[in-house]
């Protein structure tokens, strides 16, 4: 058995994983960082990247077709070939040269293998060959495996091969037919992503569409992907699958109905990537979420910290917000406050404090790539009456702003603002409609500054933009 030391060893290369290993690094310490698959993660091989990839050709050719002039120029349909080319080229064609090159120059050490805690401070990583290597940690261990596809136990499922979103965002070819169980990020996108691409998509959904969302925007999408040809099925629950010789796929819903595909995407939700992480030798459950504390410290079921603190989790695995931007988000003030306790320095561990991920919270930004966009940060109004705060709801339709109706004939969309009445400041805003992702930034900034809206009169939108629904809604609230 080889062994090592470094101050601190990262088990998991994702973004997150990345992420911490180089702040780490930046703040004076040594890291090495452990990975089973491609280094880069979920997102750049099988998430992020290449499903917005699959979805960007057909906004723009929609794009196209609702402005004048530019309609009259499209001559033809999607072409489904290319889409997957460019796909391919955005997952890198699922090789992580890039990212290990990046790794060398940043100075992480990179160990390829199953990394398992052994004991305290101590991970022990196999390799494809089985041979094993034993690192030790000087400061701390941080777990930032991410999450997979949550498989139900549907009599059959297993054994109909079917697809989850890795699946789904590195085909090689468009089935003729997809049926899709679930009603939310995943699902809508990826029906949204294949209806484009020439499939007959029917959408499987028991509790509702992107419910946790306004209630508007599952109604919109619903209503666009029905408008797409999608089949949406509400209040559909599969109780068993089978696969033919063929390759045909059989649902069986719970009213007796049938329904036939060539493909079928599970897309109900996640679990964490923590069954074969060590887990049982520190006296934590293998393949549980993992709490943590303010620092993203690993705590026990009794809210103690793990041994003196050594083991943290950022990203996905402590089940605080799974999106990789938030993950990322953690994995900075992970890396930052180990290097500052490595220096004897104390924790800021205030709200927004350095080393805290106080957004994860109060302003966690989303967007989801259908048609049309949803673009919302921080609580719905559902949320924030639940969290006992006292609000007023502003609606404004966003195709009546100017910058919308240049934007593209026909533009329908919708804005949410909810504003706590007490501190008179934005805690949630929802867009709704073609491209709107590129707004959410700066409700973002509103939300996290605390910006009064007093002081918003004075940020003057560009005209014409769509931005302007940032003064109607500001307008409509003073009414």
């Amino acid at each position: 058995m080889q062994n090592a030391t470094y101050d601190v060893v990262v088990i998991g290369a994702g973004p997150v994983g990345e992420n911490v290993a180089d702040r780490v690094v930046q703040g004076g310490l040594t890291a090495a960082i452990v990975e089973r698959e491609l280094v880069g993660g979920e997102c750049s091989y099988w998430a992020c990247m290449p499903t917005k990839a699959l979805l960007r050709s057909q906004t723009a050719l929609r794009a196209a077709r609702q402005l004048p002039g530019a309609r009259e120029a499209v001559t033809g349909e999607l072409d489904a070939a290319a889409v997957l080319r460019r796909r391919d080229a955005f997952a890198s064609h699922w090789k992580d040269d890039g990212q290990v090159s990046w790794l060398n120059s940043a100075g992480i050490a990179l160990y390829r293998g199953q990394g398992r805690i052994g004991a305290d401070r101590i991970v022990e990583v196999t390799g494809a060959d089985s041979a094993t290597t034993s690192l030790t940690a000087r400061h701390a261990v941080v777990i930032a495996t991410g999450s997979g596809a949550l498989v139900p136990d549907i009599a059959g499922l297993r054994e109909a091969a079917p697809w989850t979103s890795r699946e789904a965002a590195a085909a090689s070819a468009v089935p003729g037919r997809l049926a899709i169980i679930g009603g939310g990020v995943v699902a809508t996108e990826m029906a949204t992503a294949y209806a484009g691409l020439g499939s007959a998509v029917t959408v499987l959904v028991r509790d509702g569409v992107l419910t946790l969302a306004e209630p508007f925007v599952g109604e919109r999408v619903t209503q666009s992907l029905r408008e797409a040809g999608v089949s949406v099925r509400l209040g559909a629950e599969v109780t068993s699958v089978k696969r033919d010789g063929d390759g045909t796929v059989h649902l069986t819903l719970a009213d007796g109905a049938q329904v036939e595909a060539d493909e079928i995407l599970v897309a109900i939700g996640r679990t964490p990537n923590t069954h074969d992480v060590g887990l049982d030798r520190i006296g934590l459950k293998p393949g549980a979420w993992l709490t943590v504390d303010d620092t993203l410290r690993v705590v026990d079921g009794a809210g103690a910290l793990v041994g003196d603190g050594w083991l943290y989790a950022a990203g996905d695995v402590n089940r605080r917000v799974l999106l990789t931007h938030q993950g990322k988000y953690q994995a900075r003030a992970v890396g930052d406050v180990i290097a500052a306790r490595a220096r004897g320095e104390a924790a800021d561990d205030r709200p927004w404090g350095r080393h805290v991920a106080t957004a994860d919270e109060r302003a966690v930004p989303q967007i989801v790539f259908t048609d049309p966009e949803i673009a919302s940060v921080g609580l719905t109004a559902a949320a924030a009456e639940a969290a006992g705060l006292r609000i007023r709801v502003v609606d404004y339709d966003l195709a009546a702003v100017a910058g919308a109706a240049l934007h593209a004939d026909g533009y329908q969309g919708q804005a949410r603002m909810v504003v706590d009445e007490d501190r008179r400041v934005i805690v949630g805003l929802t867009l709704v409609g073609p491209d709107v992702a590129e707004l959410i930034h700066a409700a973002t900034i509103a939300i996290v500054g605390e910006v009064p809206l007093e002081r918003l009169w004075h940020a003057v939108p560009a005209y014409p933009t769509v931005s302007e629904v940032w003064l109607r809604l500001l307008e409509a609230y003073g009414r």
